[in-house]
């Protein structure tokens, strides 16, 4: 009798132990899980609920790695030869730049400013025309507003201030690989360069002559993308002769600034104090299609894929009301033995939790695991199938980049444990309406 009655004390003393340490809801839906094993198509509909939220939450990290990868490279590189902002003249040129220069660097956003001359026309070697938009900047400062000096794979950007013997001015030009290709030019040819002529007529029917210039091939830059077709540079004191200004002005400034996605509200800023008429541009007017086109995408599949998720968390709205109807008797019992609604739904909502709560996990450790190394993989399938998926020739990047922002990873997994939570109430309800006299009494 005495052993009984202790056996009986340590039972009680280890269920108050447990219950302690596990609420008696959680007990319940780890056993109900358990015991789920073994029985064919529930436990199919759960392991396919499992591996949707699993694959839905991986790609969603890895696209969304993906995004953050194209807007690095965008600001990294793309923006490094793309003026962050510039100011145009709209009628007369700016004059005394240099001293507007050093007061526009009081800005604490601006990082660097250099002139700028634009020239817009056609580039002739032989038989071939190129069209194309030419530069004309001061060599030193356009290095502190552009990395163009670390693209040049042929020739030297520092030759642009050389003199030619033979001439007043220097005349080198600065061309791109994609306009060396077209006019089947290469580094210390002499090519002629066709631009409009600086005389207004007023009269019909006339056009004045092209200004021609020769210039020599001092460097060929490789960025990649259409900018390598469209783009050269000459010296500033070349473009102002052409454009017939006088020492000290110049057409524009460029801006290089801390925040490029700040651009446009920056340069808003410094033109309402800039003591001349000028037109106001930024990078979001000329490359902002990029920029828009990488944010349209990310909304796109971001709610594509949250869709998928949400599918598959909705798998376990039939695996729980499979278990619900299952575990009738077993509810009834507990509801008899005085166990709470509040109990009984916990008991359900835990069990389906489960099937979200390794979803997220496992998809968020694979998605990490394949964002962090996705240049690698894509490079490896394009050497395995040969394919290119990105050109450097149309492009500006020939990869794909990956950046992997945490906060999406957390974002992610939140929003599919939520929709796990979610789909878990209707089931976990339903099995507090199941009434103990109905259920027992067909027992």
């Amino acid at each position: 009798m005495s052993n009984m009655v202790s056996s009986t004390k340590k039972l009680n003393k280890e269920k108050t132990v447990e219950s302690i340490f596990t609420p008696l809801s959680i007990f319940l839906a780890l056993r109900y899980v358990r015991s789920r094993h073994g029985q064919g198509f529930s436990t199919f509909i759960s392991a396919s609920s499992t591996i949707g939220i699993a694959l839905g939450t991986m790609i969603l990290i890895v696209v969304l790695s993906a995004m953050n990868g194209f807007e690095k490279e965008l600001a990294n590189k793309l923006l490094s030869i793309v003026p962050h902002a510039e100011l145009m003249s709209v009628n007369q040129p700016i004059s005394n730049w240099s001293e507007k220069i050093k007061l526009i660097q009081n800005h604490p956003q601006v990082v660097a400013t250099a002139p700028v001359i634009i020239l817009t026309g056609m580039m002739q070697h032989k038989t071939q025309l190129k069209a194309l938009e030419i530069r004309g900047v001061d060599v030193k400062l356009e290095t502190l507003v552009s990395d163009i000096e670390s693209y040049i794979v042929e020739g030297s950007w520092q030759a642009l201030s050389s003199v030619d013997n033979n001439e007043k001015l220097g005349n080198g030009i600065v061309i791109g690989a994609g306009v060396a290709k077209k006019l089947s030019v290469k580094l210390g040819d002499h090519v002629q360069i066709l631009l409009p002529s600086n005389n207004n007529t007023t009269k019909q029917n006339v056009f004045s002559a092209p200004i021609k210039r020769y210039v020599k091939i001092v460097g060929i830059f490789k960025f990649g993308g259409v900018i390598d077709e469209t783009l050269a540079y000459i010296s500033l004191v070349q473009a102002a002769d052409i454009k017939n200004y006088k020492p000290g002005e110049a057409e524009g400034i460029r801006f290089k600034f801390n925040d490029v996605f700040a651009a446009p509200n920056i340069i808003r800023d410094i033109a309402a104090k800039f003591d001349h008429y000028v037109y106001i541009k930024d990078w979001t007017r000329t490359q902002g299609h990029l920029f828009n086109d990488i944010q349209l995408v990310r909304m796109v599949m971001f709610i594509v894929l949250v869709l998928v998720i949400a599918v598959a968390s909705f798998n376990i709205v039939s695996t729980l009301i499979m278990a619900v109807n299952n575990k009738r008797g077993d509810i009834a019992i507990l509801k008899t033995m005085g166990a709470s609604t509040k109990l009984i739904m916990l008991t359900f909502i835990y069990q389906g939790l489960v099937n979200g709560v390794l979803g997220s996990v496992i998809g968020g450790f694979f998605g990490v695991i394949l964002a962090l190394n996705l240049a690698d993989i894509v490079a490896f399938i394009e050497r395995l199938f040969t394919l290119t998926l990105l050109s450097a020739d149309v492009y500006f990047i020939d990869h794909i980049p990956s950046h992997l922002h945490m906060p999406d990873v957390y974002i992610t997994m939140f929003t599919a444990l939520v929709m796990s939570l979610l789909a878990t109430i209707y089931p976990a309800w339903r099995a507090t309406k199941i009434e103990p006299a109905q259920v027992l009494g067909q027992l």
